[in-house]
């Protein structure tokens, strides 16, 4: 059995930091899965990666990393085709209840605990042929409480067996807040609901996640977050590139000067 590492250093207390695929290439995934992060996730919700890609991209970081899928939606098959893809865990968009938590667990679970349906067939490729028979006990389900109604059931979501992080996304939080969707604000009402969120996953001992970056980590640590992703392949390869051109545009300039 090959164990999922995020889960253990959360076993352990410790904070996990990830990183995040938007592209569908599995060369930038194999060199985000090389990096050292704890997680990296792939982002089937608002990236490039489908159904159709996300195999390949899972098997690029399987080796060095723990492999992350945000699904599309809270659904059987979405998640059912991420977690055969080799993913070992799972996060799922815009869960507000307690019954929506139990609809992402039970998706995740083989019967008779769950409903998800039997055909790990590349799951089995990357993790062994007795797959099926450690899988409820290491694929992890993260439901995102990203709007005032999550926020306002945070409590029950998390009561709900086999729920064992919660991952904040920042930006439709903030939206549903009535402020712009960014990572973070000073606005007090943003505050409040990160501190609504790592209270209740003390209470219920459930791992707080965000959606974050490097800046960012101290203060997410010092809420009480242990699952931060700290960068993100397309923004830090747009400021790279246009850093690269600003240089030469300026080497350009001086030579023609």
């Amino acid at each position: 059995m090959t164990p999922n590492r995020m889960r253990e250093q959360w076993s352990r207390g410790e904070v996990t930091l990830g990183g995040w695929v938007l592209t569908a290439d599995p060369l930038v995934a194999a060199i985000a899965g090389s990096i050292g992060f704890d997680y990296v996730g792939i982002d089937v919700q608002h990236g490039a990666a489908t159904g159709a890609t996300t195999p390949g991209i899972v098997s690029a970081l399987a080796a060095r990393t723990t492999p992350l899928v945000r699904v599309s939606e809270n659904a059987g098959a979405a998640i059912g085709m991420a977690l055969d893809a080799g993913a070992l865990g799972v996060i799922v968009p815009m869960v507000e209840s307690a019954e929506q938590a139990r609809m992402a667990v039970s998706a995740c679970r083989y019967p008779p605990e769950g409903a998800r349906s039997f055909g790990p067939a590349h799951a089995r490729i990357l993790w062994g042929a007795d797959y099926g028979s450690w899988a409820d006990d290491v694929v992890a389900c993260i439901p995102m409480i990203e709007t005032v109604r999550g926020l306002d059931n945070v409590d029950e979501i998390m009561a709900v067996p086999g729920v064992d992080a919660v991952y904040v996304g920042p930006a439709d939080l903030s939206l549903s807040l009535g402020l712009p969707p960014v990572l973070d604000h000073e606005d007090t009402r943003f505050g409040d609901a990160l501190e609504a969120v790592t209270a209740a996953a003390r209470r219920h001992g459930v791992v707080a996640g965000a959606h974050a970056n490097a800046a960012l980590t101290d203060k997410r640590i010092e809420q009480g977050f242990g699952m931060i992703t700290v960068s993100v392949d397309q923004p830090l390869l747009t400021e790279a590139l246009a850093r690269s051109l600003r240089d030469g545009r300026d080497a350009v300039e001086r030579g023609e000067a």
